[in-house]
Formats: C-alpha cells, structure tokens, sequence
C-alpha cells in the first residue's frame, strides 16, 4: 500500500474510562498502519494527567485536551461513571474543545452523555449502550437516539453503542478514509466483521425499565408472565383487571407507554429469548412463550432483530469453546 498523509486522532479518557473503549478502536487504527496509513494516536485528559482506567490498569496520557493541537479525529470514550454521574463542567469544555479543534468527533459506548452534555449532540442522531438509551434521550430531548444502531453518523458527529461497537465504529471510520480493501484486510486480521448483522436489539433485554406503579396493572402483567400461552386479548385482560378495556388501555399508555396487545408480545418475545438460551428448540420456544408456531415466532424475530430465532440461538447459546 502507498503512504498518506498522517492523520491525528485525540482519545479523550478519564478516571473509570472502560479499557476496551479506548484499545478496541485504537488496534483498528494500529493495524490500518500495517497496510499503508499513518494514524497518529494521542491519549488526552482534562489536565494532562493519566487516568485510572475501568480495570484498575493506568493509562499514560500525552497531554491535556485544551492544548492547541489539531486533530483528525477524536474519539471520546465511555465508561460506567456516566450516566451514573453527571459529565463535570471540566470534561464537558474539554469535549467542546476538541470537537472545535478536529475534523471529525466520535464518542464510544456512554462517551455519548459526554457529547451530549457539551451539546454536541443538540439536534443530531446518536446512539450508545443499549441499556442507556433511554436515559440519553431523557437528558437530551433535542437528541434523536437510536437504540438499535451499532453506531450513527450525523454529518461529521458520530457515535456507537456498547463497547466492542467502538470497534465498528473504528472500522466505518477507515473504511472513509482509506477504502473498503484496507479495512477489508484490517477486519480479517482483527477476526472482526467488517459490518456486524443485526443492531443492538440482539443483545438487550427487551423489557427494561421500571415496572407498572399500579397494583391492578402489577397483577396483570404477573399473571400474563405466569401462564403466556393464554390467549389473551384487550377484552380479557381487562375483564382480570376488572376495569373496561378503554380504561386498561389507558394505563398502559400511562405507565408502560405502549398498548396491551404490543406488550404482551414484548414479554412473549422475552420469554422466547429466554427460552432458546435455555437450550429448547424454536418449537419449543413458540410453544412454551405463547407464539403458538415456530413461524410464528420466526416472524416477530426477523422484525424485531433481522434474523431468525435459530441464528439468534447460535449467536449467543454458546462460545462454540467447549468440548
């Protein structure tokens, strides 16, 4: 491969900085050296001190993230202090300050609520870790989030979902800059795909969040868990709540923010997940989770994830290591 020309990417890190967020995306760039390109990588912090990564492991950091460099790229990396913490005022300008100082600007996994917090992500797309979503669109109302993106690109703003999505995210990046054949070879040396299938629906659990606050609608959605092969309707389930069907409707909507039809398919769906982990057959699955039939239940994993219950099982049952 022929030379280019160097390009700077700044990895804005902090104490409790999840490691893989930061050494995923940096060996795809590493690697891309290998073939031809010339990234220049440089660990920036708040104030030019190193930082205590996720692991316990410190990471030596080049300079502070005010400095008057200019990069390429920068990528602000995740961690589980946000959004458990707020973003404090100091990272937030260091955010600010890069984003103005660079080509591009990219966050990993929950780097995203840093992003967000310096406004970076007013009036964009954007995405992050499944299990965060919510709380970034909570905290962001002009922000569109995308829970089931790997990663999103919003003009010259990026962003991905959970750690390993750092990766792909890496790779997209690449694949701009240097084309589909280098990143080709650096994802088969990697072992990585090139475009992972499916989003990040795959890997989440369904129904997050806080149960219903009403003890009729507790109770209801109890008993659906308890026996979901019932075959429920609107009317049903509002004669066991012993309230009118428009009434039951309403809290749903109210609480839950769906209808009780599209519910009770979110906790079948559940359980049929649940139940391939297990080990049971897609049959069994349709049948023990109230789907009735395999293609039953083959329909509402192609909609909900892109690909079919027996892909799903194969996915995630087993590392493939044992024997």
């Amino acid at each position: 491969m022929t030379a280019t020309e160097p390009h700077d990417i700044g990895v804005l890190v902090f104490d409790g900085t999840k490691l893989l967020d930061v050494v995923g995306p940096a060996e795809v760039f590493a690697e891309a050296n290998l073939y031809g390109a010339d990234y220049r990588i440089s660990m920036l912090s708040v104030d030019g001190e190193d930082v205590k990564t996720s692991i316990g492991v410190r990471l030596p950091v080049e300079g502070s993230a005010f400095s008057s460099a200019r990069y390429g790229t920068v990528l602000v990396a995740g961690g589980e202090v946000f959004p458990a913490t707020p973003v404090p005022d100091e990272l937030r300008a260091a955010a600010v300050h890069l984003s103005e100082h660079s080509v591009r600007t990219a966050s990993i996994c929950t780097g995203a609520f840093v992003l967000g917090a310096a406004g970076l992500l007013d009036g964009k797309r954007a995405t992050t870790h499944w299990k965060h979503t919510a709380e970034l669109a909570r905290r962001h109302e002009s922000t569109v989030v995308e829970p089931d993106a790997i990663f999103v690109k919003d003009h010259t703003t990026y962003s991905s979902a959970g750690v390993s999505a750092g990766i792909d995210l890496a790779l997209a990046l690449l694949e701009e800059d240097r084309g589909q054949d280098v990143t080709r070879e650096v994802a088969r040396s990697l072992v990585v795909y090139m475009q992972r299938a499916g989003g990040q629906s795959q890997f989440s659990a369904t129904l997050q969040g806080p149960g219903p606050r009403t003890p009729i609608l507790r109770r209801l959605v109890d008993q659906v868990k308890a026996d979901p092969t019932f075959p429920y309707t609107t009317t049903t389930l509002a004669e066991m709540a012993r309230v009118s069907p428009r009434h039951l409707t309403r809290l749903f909507h109210e609480e839950l923010g769906t209808t009780p039809a599209k519910y009770l398919g979110l906790v079948r769906f559940d359980l049929a997940k649940a139940h391939l982990d297990a080990g049971h057959s897609v049959t069994q699955a349709a049948e023990l989770s109230g789907f009735g039939t395999s293609e039953t239940l083959r329909r509402a994993f192609v909609s909900r994830l892109g690909i079919s219950p027996l892909r799903y099982q194969r996915r995630f049952r087993t590392t493939g290591s044992a024997g």
